[in-house]
């Protein structure tokens, strides 16, 4: 299906076909005003088309930058822990663990909002193996709420030692969280890789 549209400039088209990727630009865009015509062979400024499967399956990240074209990143789950008060974790998605790591300590732009304090991070837990964007993101969904619908036990005692009870007992406590993930879904082709020692 051709649409001609009049007067429309490089650079718009350009923005369209980077926005949505089914909209395709020639090399040359003509400015002239075309009359629409039934003929197929006539050249449009815009072709509305069918994206590729090539071009649905570019990865694409969640902080909006440019879609890397066939390459296919796996998408993974990671927990991280802050290393200064408040010590607390953080559950998140992601195709790139290292580049999101470096946003979250202010590296890079794009770290999330609620890691702005405790900086600097350090990885956790990373979970592996996921077919693609959705069953990531539905895994983290349920790691998060089972988390927040266990009880929690505090710390207590003196001040030198809370700082690791309560890193500890953040941990045991994703972990049980991640445990009973286990029992609602299939996790069996999941790679689970504790990086810090729970004990």
């Amino acid at each position: 299906m051709n649409l001609y549209l009049p007067k429309i400039d490089l650079q718009m088209t350009r923005l369209l076909s980077r926005t949505f990727r089914s909209i395709k630009y020639p090399s040359s865009v003509s400015t002239k005003t075309k009359a629409p015509s039934r003929s197929s062979s006539s050249s449009s400024p815009l072709k509305f088309s069918r994206p590729s499967p090539s071009a649905s399956a570019s990865a694409i990240s969640r902080t909006g930058s440019e879609p890397i074209m066939g390459v296919s990143r796996a998408w993974c789950v990671y927990l991280i822990l802050s290393t200064n008060p408040p010590i607390k974790t953080y559950v998140g998605v992601t195709t790139d663990f290292h580049r999101r790591l470096r946003q979250h300590n202010g590296e890079l732009n794009g770290g999330a909002k609620a890691s702005r304090a405790g900086r600097p991070w350090v990885c956790a837990c990373l979970v592996q193996g996921f077919k693609g964007r959705s069953d990531a993101c539905v895994f983290e969904s349920k790691w998060k709420s089972f988390s927040r619908k266990l009880p929690r036990r505090r710390s207590c005692g003196d001040m030198e030692k809370q700082a690791e009870d309560v890193s500890r007992l953040l941990l045991q406590h994703r972990q049980k969280a991640l445990d009973r993930i286990k029992g609602v879904l299939d996790c069996s082709l999941l790679e689970i890789n504790w990086k810090l020692n729970l004990t």
